[in-house]
């Protein structure tokens, strides 16, 4: 569902909508129906609702019909602005969804954005969907964050801090727990074999051989040898201003940043309109699109379902993967 104060709703209806022209497979909503069926007709799309009691006959519905498992809302929706009373049904439609693919029902999840700060009012104790996700699944670890769109996949090592305190968070420990599991889920759920890393550099130039800081060379650089020693296709520390360009996009699988605006301002100016959030490391497969819930333009019937979809799609293709290599 995500906030259903947003463009959730909207950009659902509109992926479905489209779901031939981009070859989408096939999905449920968990959300409340009414609202589903109160947006479709404003954007006067002729959109038959199928209301689900199990996922069996899901698939065979999709083609002419919007499946919802529901999830109903306490309180009417009123696009953009935040309610209280409608927070548990956001957590709702996300533990049942980790419910169902925990089950084998489905293949996975896409999440559609939610707001945060409404969530923390009603006593939400973690940073987002990812930590909340890794809590469902029983996790033992921290999950880890990819984007991607087009050709580029990034992995922020930190995310949501203040960038005065990204240094004393860089440590060889996180840089290699990272990078291991980023490269397991490459090749487990990506199906590439030998994947190909860059790491950038935290300062200017990587450092200018420890003129513009030495964190390159103390910490960056052992955690990176060490790597290779253990058979990692690994290169850097580079310099994060010519890593993102055409060319060197060619020469590496996945770049490994230092923090959230070096890894996601190259993936949003490569490609805004399609990127997306996915979470590995988990028990089950999450994608998400890269964008908030968009207050903003709620009700207005402007907003793209690119995210969206490339989400859901991105979603069906790691599922065939998983299926393809277990079959092997």
């Amino acid at each position: 569902m995500g906030e259903p104060a947003g463009i959730g709703a909207e950009i659902t209806i509109k992926a479905w909508a489209q779901r031939h022209g981009r070859n989408l497979p096939a999905f449920v909503a968990l959300d409340d129906p009414d609202r589903l069926r109160a947006e479709a007709d404003r954007l006067n799309c002729r959109m038959p609702i199928k209301i689900l009691d199990t996922l069996d006959d899901a698939e065979d519905i999709f083609e002419t019909a919007l499946p919802v498992f529901p999830v109903y809302l306490k309180e009417p929706n009123e696009d953009g602005k935040l309610n209280l009373a409608n927070t548990r049904s956001v957590l709702d439609s996300i533990d049942t969804a980790v419910r169902l693919t925990l089950e084998g029902q489905c293949s996975g999840i896409v999440t559609n954005p939610i707001h945060k700060n409404i969530l923390y009012e009603a006593g939400f104790n973690y940073p987002g969907h990812t930590e909340y996700l890794a809590k469902l699944c029983v996790c033992d670890h921290d999950p880890v964050m990819m984007l991607t769109a087009q050709d580029l996949r990034v992995v922020p090592l930190t995310i949501h801090v203040p960038l005065k305190d990204v240094p004393g968070l860089i440590t060889a420990e996180l840089i290699q727990d990272k990078i291991k599991r980023t490269v397991a889920a490459l090749q487990d759920d990506f199906g590439i074999d030998d994947p190909r890393v860059v790491v950038t550099g935290l300062n200017p130039h990587a450092g200018e051989e420890g003129s513009f800081g030495d964190e390159e060379q103390t910490v960056i650089t052992p955690a990176i040898k060490d790597l290779q020693t253990q058979g990692y296709n690994i290169r850097g520390p580079l310099a994060a201003d010519s890593m993102f360009h055409e060319d060197a996009r060619e020469e590496y699988d996945v770049a490994v940043c230092m923090y959230h605006d070096q890894a996601l301002i190259p993936l949003k100016t490569l490609d805004f309109h399609n990127g997306v959030n996915v979470t590995l490391g988990l028990r089950i497969i999450r994608t998400s699109p890269d964008h908030g819930c968009a207050l903003n333009i709620a009700g207005k019937g402007i907003a793209r379902p690119d995210s969206l979809a490339a989400a859901i799609a991105l979603a069906g293709q790691l599922a065939k993967n998983k299926a393809n290599a277990a079959r092997v």
